[in-house]
């Protein structure tokens, strides 16, 4: 038995909720099967327990004989073991179902969310992708986790009743009527519990939502002195997710109240009427205990199957969150048109705009509209459906994931991702030993560009590119240098970030590289070093930065500017300065007229 699914988690069956469910227990098939067949062994060897005790009151106690009396003990000791043995197997199998349903959901959850791309913070919240790694995932793993003590609860049920039946058919008719009674009593209130377990839910994620936005912009926040406003914002939405617990909490104290007292109810009954039967004779004594035996034993199994219901109840709310994120497709198509290397370094042109950035030029792109510059760089990187051709040929035509190779679009609001940094800069490897670049910098490479640990042309690269865009300083300010362990760049300031950023755009080296904005939250000097630079760094390949910086306006080999979403004027940065429309977007001369 394997403890965890292979790593293909396999198409999911998508629909409602409940199919996705059948599918994950269909995925685990093996251990699904085993632990809850565990399960159903070591209940009945539970129920059995009471009849083995009857008889031996009756057999041994009442009538005297020792032998029988040792025999129906040995009989509950050997159910003892079989019910250890069997209930050790059925937890082992039901924790690999719990992890292996959680891990083949994240594994779905992660592939979607690759597959989707920059197009799933457009379509999906941070806070509804957090809130199902968090805990929708959990909740699916309990529930397939409940199957099998659930299982083994509710056939047992079945077989103590039948049994009681046979023994008595008062009190097994008491048995069968009250059991489903208690069940579907538990039932209805499960039902609303549902209902308002999935509002609580959408709660929850528009908290997390909020939670995501205050973290990212905490900075800015503090610098406006915002701190108050957001801190009554979460207080409202966090005092709304308190009503939903509360009004969730309220059906979950009843359906707690209904698992203890209607089966209590029963029991209390069941030992009324066959203390009234041994009474009257029509009952031995050691029949009662066991009845007692088995009404106390049907309770606990009643509670078990509810708890079942509950926990099937919770992952069908999170089932609904997994199924309607993994129901979404790419809304961008993929050609199968050979993209080779010649094809890329081709000219790359908007025709909805007029902008075309000539093969291996440094291009600087100005515009009016700050919205402009994003929507015109996820056209040339094809983030949204466009015209955009590359050397003649409709981007739409390529496979996308050929055409994110050789286009890189990085926008001012790139991230870094948790782990070591020189894992984030470079995530192929490509740059070699990073241990070596410690507190010392650059000066941990050696004359050569190479390190102790990597190669000298990997090293040489990462030197290049930490040069060009004025990083190595950041590096230094590491305790660990390029092996500091970093938690998503939250420990850098947005203009470290943006260099960093930088680095591991050049060092991705793509045909054509388009920066929006790389520089905005740098001071002077440190964007004169980028810009002077960047065009040496980049010769031979094609680079369009979005800007309205003078510095980088002034070093790029050409310059467009953008009206309105088109293109109104082309030339070098000081012919355009005659240009009172230019010079109205660059420097911000306001013309009266």
């Amino acid at each position: 038995m394997r403890p965890f699914p292979e790593p293909d988690p396999g198409e999911p069956a998508l629909g409602s909720p409940g199919r996705y469910l059948l599918w994950l227990a269909a995925a685990h098939r093996a251990s699904a099967v085993l632990a809850v067949g565990y399960g159903v062994l070591c209940t009945l060897a539970q129920a059995f327990v009471p009849a083995a005790i009857g008889r031996g009151v009756d057999r041994g106690l009442v009538a005297g004989d020792r032998g029988a009396l040792v025999a129906w003990c040995a009989v509950v000791l050997g159910l003892g073991v079989v019910q250890a043995v069997t209930g050790t197997l059925r937890d082992r199998c039901s924790v690999t179902n719990r992890f292996g349903a959680a891990y083949r959901t994240m594994q779905l959850v992660t592939r979607k969310a690759a597959q989707l791309g920059a197009e799933l913070p457009r379509r999906v919240s941070a806070g509804a992708v957090v809130s199902v790694g968090a805990t929708d995932i959990t909740r699916i793993g309990a529930a397939l986790e409940s199957t099998a003590r659930g299982g083994g609860a509710v056939v047992s049920v079945a077989v103590v009743a039948g049994v009681m039946l046979t023994v008595s058919w008062q009190l097994g008719l008491v048995a069968l009527v009250g059991v489903p009674l208690s069940a579907a009593a538990v039932a209805a209130l499960m039902r609303l519990l549902h209902t308002r377990q999935h509002g609580l839910r959408k709660e929850q994620g528009a908290l997390a939502d909020l939670a995501v936005d205050i973290v990212d912009g905490l900075r800015v926040l503090r610098g406006i002195g915002g701190e108050r406003v957001f801190a009554d914002r979460y207080r409202e939405r966090s005092q709304r997710v308190r009503h939903e617990g509360v009004r969730v909490a309220g059906v979950e104290s009843s359906v707690a109240a209904g698992r203890l007292l209607l089966p209590g109810l029963l029991v209390a009954v069941i030992v009324w009427l066959g203390a009234h039967l041994v009474g009257t004779g029509r009952m031995s004594p050691g029949a009662l205990v066991a009845f007692y035996g088995y009404a106390v034993f049907l309770a606990e199994q009643l509670r078990r199957a509810t708890s079942m219901v509950d926990q099937l109840t919770r992952a069908l709310v999170a089932a609904r969150m997994v199924t309607d994120l993994l129901a979404m497709e790419p809304a961008l198509g993929s050609g199968d048109r050979d993209l080779d290397a010649e094809a890329a370094r081709g000219p790359l042109r908007d025709p909805g705009s007029g902008l075309e950035i000539p093969p291996g030029r440094f291009v600087a792109v100005a515009c009016d509209r700050p919205d402009d510059m994003l929507l015109l760089a996820d056209r040339l990187g094809r983030y949204v459906d466009s015209p955009v051709t590359l050397g003649g040929t409709p981007l739409a035509e390529f496979p996308l994931a050929e055409v994110r190779r050789r286009i890189l679009v990085v926008d001012h609001d790139a991230r870094l991702f948790s782990g070591g940094l020189a894992a984030q800069l470079d995530p192929h490897g490509r740059a070699g030993g990073s241990a070596d670049c410690g507190a010392g910098g650059s000066a941990a490479f050696g004359a050569d560009g190479g390190t102790d640990g990597g190669t000298a042309g990997g090293a040489d690269r990462l030197r290049r590119a930490l040069d060009t865009a004025s990083a190595h300083d950041v590096v230094e300010a590491l305790p660990e240098g390029l092996d500091q362990e970093i938690t998503g760049g939250r420990e850098f300031s947005g203009g470290q970030r943006q260099r960093l950023n930088l680095v591991r755009a050049l060092l991705a080296d793509p045909d054509t590289l388009v920066l929006v904005e790389p520089t905005s939250a740098l001071d002077a000097h440190t964007e004169a070093r980028i810009a002077e630079r960047l065009g040496a760094h980049r010769r031979g390949r094609s680079t369009v930065v979005f800007t309205t910086s003078p510095i980088l306006l002034d070093r790029a080999d050409h310059v467009v500017l953008v009206e309105g979403g088109t293109v109104v004027a082309e030339g070098r940065h000081g012919e355009l300065l005659a240009d009172a429309r230019y010079r109205a977007v660059v420097t911000r001369e306001v013309t009266v007229s």
